[in-house]
């Protein structure tokens, strides 16, 4: 049965989307248009229970979907780039218009200035607005205006639909819309990823609980692993066996970020270890559980490790402040062969990891900390620690210090971060 992916977006782009993407035949297509960006966060809901993937027809609507933690299952958007920029220029151009003067949102600055640099283009008087999380529409509107107030633009070039209707009003605007490239390579990354998502969710992922000699029953262990929504049972050696599913145990980590109950095992024995193995049979996955639980036992005195294969091993630490930050690690992986893979290895969204490769080139020498990392995603302090820790593992973010920023407590752990 082909996959259901909603087409998120203004109506006209909608249309455009899905019949672009219906030739493809890789997916049912969904549209769900809505009538302003706000509408956004409503519109993903509604499709909760008939979509299984979430198609959005530019960045700004996913933005504002992500920023509410509103995508429960795989998401992307059709990225507007400097091509199709140019076609936009070359139109102006063959209506006469000045396109050495003119103003532009959403697209990276770099992007456009490359783009209209190739076409042998001045630059001096283009203005760029990049988007950013929380630009709003009247946000929009009133750069474009400014722009042809004070810098003296002629055009105004949005991304943006509902600022699109208001500047047209104003000045001369131009909407641009995702090339029919842009719009089948984004839905193809999309199918392929939901399709290995729905796959690696039903794969049976086993987990190891080790518990010190002589601890005998926790007659309270059934309730902890009630979470994972799998059954237990007891191994030879007296350890607890945890049968679940991948799909399951990833939700109940937060993205293998944190064992929920591992910090309760502790409090009540002293130390615990617990690991859990993915592989692609039983006996495999038992393998790898309990390698997952011996790194975890050389971790420390708590800690999870989940173990995959090609030899990669997640370690989480416990939730309690007092292990933040431990020590006892193994040496960073190394770096991964592409981006996706590193996603993959992290257990991290490919957009999270732009976004946060953004937010590192915005604070150049710097450095960034847990607080800079929350405000930027939009997720609390300890969920940005988290992520912190395990960049740190896969070797791409790098503790330099402290930085003391007139709060109370311990200061926050400066981070450099390498992506």
């Amino acid at each position: 049965m082909p996959l259901t992916v909603g087409v998120i977006g203004p109506e006209d782009l909608v249309h455009k989307v899905v019949a672009v993407a219906d030739r493809a035949g890789s997916a049912r297509l969904l549209p769900l248009p809505y009538r302003h960006e706000d509408e956004t966060t409503e519109v993903v809901a509604g499709a909760r229970s008939r979509a299984d993937a979430l198609l959005f027809t530019g960045v700004v609507p996913h933005a504002l979907a992500d920023a509410a933690g509103a995508l429960d299952r795989p998401a992307m958007y059709v990225p507007y780039n400097g091509a199709t920029l140019l076609r936009a220029l070359v139109e102006l151009l063959r209506l006469g218009h000045d396109v050495s003067r003119v103003s532009i949102d959403t697209l990276r600055r770099e992007e456009v200035l490359e783009t209209m640099a190739e076409a042998k283009l001045p630059t001096d008087r283009v203005r760029v607005l990049p988007y950013r999380p929380g630009l709003t529409s009247a946000d929009i509107v009133d750069f474009h205006l400014d722009a042809r107030d004070t810098k003296k633009t002629r055009v105004a070039i949005t991304c943006l639909g509902s600022a699109f209707h208001v500047l047209e009003q104003h000045t001369h605007a131009v909407r641009l819309a995702p090339s029919r490239h842009s719009i089948l390579a984004t839905l193809q990354a999309l199918v392929l990823d939901t399709a290995g998502r729905h796959s690696g969710d039903a794969q049976v992922a086993l987990g190891i609980v080790d518990l010190p000699p002589g601890t005998g029953v926790d007659a309270r262990l059934p309730e902890d692993i009630r979470v994972l929504g799998g059954s237990l049972a007891e191994l030879p050696d007296g350890r607890r066996l945890v049968v679940t599913t991948r799909g399951v145990l990833e939700t109940a980590t937060e993205r293998f970020t944190r064992i929920p109950f591992l910090d309760a095992l502790a409090a009540r024995h002293g130390s615990a270890h617990v690991g859990f193995g993915l592989g692609r049979t039983a006996a495999e996955a038992e393998a790898l559980a309990r390698r997952a639980v011996g790194r975890a036992r050389s971790v420390g005195p708590a800690a999870g490790v989940v173990s995959l294969v090609d030899d990669v091993d997640i370690v989480i630490a416990p939730d309690s402040p007092a292990d933040a930050g431990a020590g006892g690690e193994s040496a960073p992986a190394p770096w991964p062969e592409s981006p996706a893979l590193l996603a993959r290895r992290v257990g991290l969204h490919p957009n999270t990891l732009d976004r946060l490769r953004e937010l590192a080139a915005a604070d150049g020498d710097t450095g960034v900390t847990a607080h800079r990392v929350a405000e930027h995603l939009s997720v609390q302090q300890r969920t940005a620690r988290r992520i912190l820790k395990r960049l740190e593992r896969a070797g791409v973010a790098v503790p330099t210090g402290s930085r003391e920023e007139g709060r109370t407590g311990r200061p926050p752990i400066v981070y450099r971060v390498l992506l």
